[in-house]
């Protein structure tokens, strides 16, 4: 019993608060002093206050450029996008700040920051990877620009992370031709996923499905171009094996190979 005494009265002391802070947030909404949204602006954001100090940064944003206070204006608005998790206009906001302020003594942290804001928006590896993309060559570009910086250590991470990130992707979509029997298809895209990433973890596994891959395409191709088909699967099984001696799909890929210069025989009598 006493305990939702307490909770109703917490609940109505918390009502009125909130009400009470909407009310003044209000006032300095409304105020044409662009000051007062400045000072105010600082304060929210001093207290975390993400939401209330982006509305009042964004609204003298426009009034402040040209002045002392629109430097700290522009960099912290970007602040409270990243915060808010808007990570694309945070980016957008730190590029327009350290492109505008290149002078500044936040220009090197604004530009990792768009990178980084960028790696924020970066989705998992099966979805569309654009963002990822954008995310790297940006940081690539901070770190040539900053080698020393204290956000290196950072930036090689995240550049790690998602390359490692766009190698999975990569794997998946070369596995799925291979699933769905599009063979010519997976051939080409196994020889491209091991000239993107030729120390890639998933190279072996690779190069035995390119070789699966050549093999089911040559037993289902016509008369006429199965011979020079099996022949270019016999040398993809020798790139293999010679890649990759001790694999544990050797077993496997022998016994294709095996068949495969049983047809080549074959057709060449023919």
């Amino acid at each position: 019993m006493l305990k939702r005494v307490f909770f109703k009265y917490f609940l109505a002391a918390f009502l009125i608060f909130s009400l009470a802070s909407c009310s003044k947030f209000r006032k300095i909404e409304k105020s044409e002093d662009w000051r007062v949204k400045y000072d105010a602006a600082l304060n929210y954001y001093e207290n975390k206050d993400y939401y209330r100090a982006g509305a009042l940064f964004d609204q003298i944003l426009p009034i402040v450029r040209g002045l002392p206070e629109g430097e700290k204006v522009q960099f912290y608005f970007a602040y409270t996008q990243y915060y808010e998790k808007y990570y694309l206009l945070a980016a957008h906001h730190f590029k327009v700040f350290y492109q505008t302020y290149a002078r500044s003594e936040f220009a090197q942290e604004a530009q990792f920051m768009h990178a980084y804001s960028l790696y924020a928006n970066s989705p998992v590896y099966n979805l569309d990877q654009t963002s990822s993309i954008e995310a790297v060559i940006a940081m690539q570009n901070f770190l040539n620009k900053y080698p020393d910086s204290k956000f290196r250590e950072d930036a090689s991470k995240v550049i790690d992370e998602i390359q490692e990130k766009l190698e999975k992707k990569g794997y998946e979509n070369a596995k799925q031709y291979y699933k769905l029997e599009r063979h010519k298809a997976a051939v080409v895209a196994f020889e491209t996923f091991k000239n993107d990433f030729p120390d890639s973890k998933f190279n072996e596994e690779i190069a035995f499905l390119k070789f699966m891959a050549q093999y089911s395409l040559a037993g289902k191709s016509i008369l006429s171009k199965q011979l020079e088909r099996y022949r270019q699967a016999n040398e993809y099984y020798l790139e293999f094996i010679d890649q990759y001696p001790d694999s544990e799909y050797i077993r496997e890929a022998e016994k294709k190979y095996n068949d495969s210069l049983e047809r080549v025989t074959e057709l060449a009598k023919k």
